[in-house]
């Protein structure tokens, strides 16, 4: 399914209230699984994001459609490997959004390999990084305290 162009910018300070309100959302917190634990907390999630900006390793991009925030997408370091990780709002999901969104952060990168992980259930997400050209190359079972289980997810690589 195409949808309208999307945009990658810089995060901006008014984007991360829109952030907090989407990581907030309990079926998308059930689906990544391993999200950080400031749920309801803005200004613990404000600490963590205002951290990830001023990193120079860490680059972090909004994902905006038709001049709304999406979601965001981003590449950092996790478990010693550059990784990238996305978010987008509920009402964003089944439009292609992550997909190009991944694509378009990961042309603009040029280290490789490039990793990522998705809990083993979270077909969608699976399907976005398979499309991008991640191929699955082990998994791993955690405790996913979105879930208060432990969960198997998959370690994914682009080389």
């Amino acid at each position: 399914m195409r949808s309208a162009p999307i945009t990658l910018r810089p995060v901006v300070e008014s984007d991360l209230p829109v952030f907090f309100a989407q990581q907030s959302d309990a079926e998308a917190r059930r689906m990544v699984a391993f999200c950080s634990a400031e749920l309801g907390d803005l200004a613990a999630f404000l600490v963590k994001w205002r951290a990830m900006l001023s990193d120079e390793a860490v680059l972090c991009r909004t994902i905006e459609l038709a001049g709304a925030v999406a979601g965001n997408v981003g590449c950092f370091m996790q478990f010693d490997r550059p990784s990238i990780g996305y978010w987008l709002g509920r009402s964003y999901w089944g439009q292609g959004i992550a997909r190009r969104a991944v694509d378009a952060l990961i042309g603009s990168i040029d280290q490789r390999p490039l990793y990522a992980r998705v809990v083993a259930d979270n077909i969608g997400s699976l399907r976005v990084l398979e499309r991008c050209g991640f191929r699955i190359i082990g998994t791993e079972r955690d405790f996913a305290p979105a879930r208060d289980a432990e969960v198997e997810e998959f370690l994914l690589e682009l080389r």
